[in-house]
């Protein structure tokens, strides 16, 4: 029987390692051909917007999607899982929580793989929902030493932080500007619904990696032209979803400033296909806009752990 998995039964069972693990295997697969990933559908309507993403991984045996309301009142996420032999329902799993965790994991798998081995410091923009992950990730995939972080909402940045030290035990700190941010960091993650890029390119030392999660739509945008075309490397999840979606670099693709072929896919570094980093004084960057098969791959390693957990609910459904 299927089983419908709700927020607790994932947050009981998912963990950051997991997440990763999960993550770079999606990517991995596709790179191979052994996957299938199609770009977010949306349908809009005044005051609520459906976002669907699709795809398949075969090889892990499932093909699904995810589908997701926003409105003011708030987003409701949903994973559907089948196998990929029989089509037969597997799960419908409750995804706000593991969406949160993969979009934070894809950060944190670009970081394993494009930023320099003696990179420690970490510098965030944004202390929300979503940040959470990211930090998460990357304190999971590298031995992070230090993370700074900076929100225009004051209020809650303290408070985020202190959660931050609990959830990783690394040195999380509150800064006071975005220069703060930058400087000194090996890493940097932009977490944010800007739509005006959010530090100066000149800020940036060689050296550093960018992830960049918040702009995927083309009225976003945290990272501007300039810091753009100091980057010896541009690393997308997926060319056509970047090529949709990415904020960042669609205005560089009009201008005829950024082709198409110059975009790598973060899959097509891990399986060998494509070089990464190839020296330490390189400035790269993961534009992250997320694929459906993150969400497969993880919630299929979810269902496997919340079954031998006996957690879960049965679906009349065949």
């Amino acid at each position: 029987m299927a089983l419908f998995l709700t927020e607790n039964d994932v947050k009981q069972v998912l963990t950051a390692t997991m997440a990763l693990e999960a993550v770079e295997s999606a990517h991995r697969d596709l790179a191979l051909g052994l996957a299938s990933d199609t770009p977010r559908a949306r349908s809009r309507l005044p005051q609520t917007a459906l976002h669907i993403l699709q795809g398949a991984l075969p090889a892990q045996g499932v093909l699904g999607y995810k589908a997701y309301t926003s409105n003011r009142s708030g987003n409701r996420f949903l994973v559907y899982l089948f196998d990929a032999a029989t089509g037969a329902m597997q799960a419908v799993i409750e995804a706000d929580y593991l969406g949160m965790m993969r979009t934070g994991a894809a950060s944190g798998m670009a970081t394993r793989w494009l930023a320099r081995e003696d990179a420690e410091v970490v510098g965030v923009f944004g202390a929300g929902w979503q940040a959470e992950g990211h930090i998460r990730a990357l304190c999971a995939a590298r031995p992070v030493r230090l993370v700074k972080v900076f929100s225009r909402k004051r209020d809650r940045l303290e408070a985020f932080c202190a959660k931050m030290r609990e959830l990783t035990g690394v040195e999380v700190i509150a800064v006071s500007s975005s220069e703060e941010v930058v400087k000194g960091s090996d890493i940097l993650g932009t977490v944010t619904t800007a739509s005006l890029p959010l530090f100066e390119a000149e800020w940036v030392a060689h050296g550093t990696h960018i992830n960049a999660a918040g702009s995927n739509a083309l009225i976003r945008q945290e990272i501007s032209e300039a810091l753009l075309r100091r980057c010896s490397l541009i690393s997308v999840d997926s060319v056509p979803t970047a090529l949709a979606e990415a904020g960042d670099l669609l205005p560089l693709m009009e201008k005829g400033r950024l082709q198409a072929r110059q975009l790598v896919e973060i899959g097509e570094i891990i399986v060998g296909h494509r070089p990464g980093r190839s020296s330490g004084a390189e400035i790269t960057i993961f534009e992250s806009q997320g694929l459906a098969i993150q969400d497969l791959a993880l919630g299929l390693r979810v269902l496997d752990a919340a079954r031998r957990r006996g957690l879960g609910s049965e679906l009349p459904l065949k």
